[in-house]
């Protein structure tokens, strides 16, 4: 999986850390997921406590989108028996399907493509009967691929205020009230489109808390915001929106434009939403990994939020703790964390949150190793990707550091100011480089301590 494995595996506990990350993204990998989480038998479909029996359908279509969605739809499809009767899912990691029409969109950005390929899926749901079965898949990426601007929203200005929001630091609730209330397919909108059918979401989650309105912003489950809560995300984050926006947030919020489905609506109703996969699913394989590494684990948590270079110290400042004094943990101890960190972009140069936050690590263990790159064999080594393998706009999952990567503090810092991670973690080989991964559960890091 890791195509630059032979740099960064200088150790035993190089390659620890290096499987254990393997481990997690295997875990949350679609094909994984729906072999352990479905089951159909004699035509019996069933999802957690639900089942549905194929035959009494006319047609059992599969619809959604999101980074894993092309390889849900492979999955799908192995499924013993042939009672899909097609479907279209939007996606950037294609897979190989015969029967469910895996059509390629961009992210993070919106584009055209996936306006076309939106509104074509549109089309399919809004023919949908009540005689249908329509399993709708729903995962990370989804908010950009899943794309058919309001109207009165042109492509140019939904891909403007997009960008300005992603650049901000506002978090992903906040970007996704804006985006929900500028679109004609979030926020529950899929899911009024799709009425009177008989729908069930298989949703692989990139949020903290795995929150239904907030994963691919919500285009089957009940949106708890409003168009006043999306106009003041730009005020709060000082963002100059294209006026086209700002003038349909306005009418929004002056009641002269129809609000997205809430709670009580029907059709959000007559969705049955299963978490099939989260951040805990990559985390609790890599603990397991670990563990079998001869590491003690222990998760910190699948919810850690915050500035990405921040989060990465803190990691450090752990590690440090359980080297030098056995406190929280005693080593030889494997320290797991997941969730969704944020980077506010102020410099010119490339990177994305994983890398931020393995070079603010990197930055401190490096001084708490002795100085500018001395570090003990045993010291703290740390891994952070994105599990499906793309970190901000990059061709790297995350990085995997320790404390010889950064020998030149100054320039590590300088790096970090000016959002250029990617180039120093670079010249470091210190990058992790496995390519789009078929999933996407959030980050994934892992902090190893000690000799085993």
């Amino acid at each position: 999986m890791i195509r630059n494995e032979a740099a960064l595996a200088r150790s035993a506990r190089h390659e620890h850390a290096l499987r254990s990350i393997e481990a997690g993204i295997e875990a949350a990998h679609p094909r994984t997921v729906v072999e352990s989480s479905l089951s159909l038998t004699d035509g019996l479909l069933s999802v957690g406590e639900e089942q549905y029996r194929l035959d009494e359908f006319e047609e059992v279509l599969v619809l959604g989108g999101g980074k894993p969605a092309g390889h849900v739809a492979a999955a799908l499809e192995n499924l013993p028996g042939e009672h899909l009767d097609g479907g279209l899912v939007v996606t950037d990691m294609p897979a190989d399907t015969s029967r469910i029409d895996v059509v390629d969109g961009t992210h993070p950005l919106p584009s055209k493509a996936n306006v076309e390929r939106t509104r074509r899926l549109l089309d399919r749901a809004a023919a949908a009967t009540a005689d249908d079965l329509v399993v709708v898949v729903i995962g990370g990426g989804g908010s950009a691929l899943l794309c058919a601007p309001a109207d009165g929203v042109s492509l140019e200005a939904y891909r403007t205020v997009t960008d300005q929001l992603l650049e901000s630091g506002a978090t992903i609730d906040e970007i996704n009230a804006v985006r929900k209330h500028l679109s004609a397919i979030k926020g529950g909108q899929l899911a009024r489109e799709l009425a009177p059918a008989t729908a069930v979401g298989l949703v692989f989650s990139d949020v903290v808390g795995d929150p239904l309105d907030v994963i691919a912003s919500g285009p089957t489950a009940p949106d708890p915001t409003t168009y006043d809560d999306a106009l003041g995300v730009p005020d709060r984050f000082d963002i100059d929106a294209p006026d086209a926006v700002r003038a349909v947030l306005d009418r929004g919020a002056n009641g002269e434009r129809p609000e997205t489905p809430g709670k009580g609506d029907a059709a959000v109703r007559g969705v049955t939403n299963h978490v099939l996969a989260n951040n805990r699913t990559a985390l609790d394989a890599a603990a397991a990994a670990c563990e079998d590494a001869g590491y003690r684990p222990a998760i910190l948590s699948a919810g850690i939020e915050g500035e990405a270079r921040d989060v990465g110290r803190v990691h450090a400042a752990v590690a440090d703790s359980c080297g030098a004094t056995g406190e929280p943990f005693e080593p030889p101890v494997a320290l797991l964390s997941g969730g969704e960190t944020t980077v506010t972009v102020r410099g010119e140069g490339r990177g994305g949150p994983n890398q931020e936050v393995a070079l603010g690590a990197a930055i401190d263990l490096a001084t708490e190793g002795g100085g500018d790159g001395a570090a003990d064999d045993c010291g703290p080594i740390l891994a952070s990707v994105d599990t499906d393998g793309i970190d901000g706009a990059t061709d790297a999952a995350g990085a995997l550091v320790d404390g010889t990567t950064v020998t030149d503090r100054r320039a590590a810092q300088r790096a970090l100011a000016d959002n250029d991670a990617y180039a120093h973690l670079a010249d470091r080989d210190a990058l992790v480089l496995t390519g789009p991964t078929g999933t996407n559960v959030n980050d994934l890091r892992v902090v190893l301590v000690g000799e085993p």
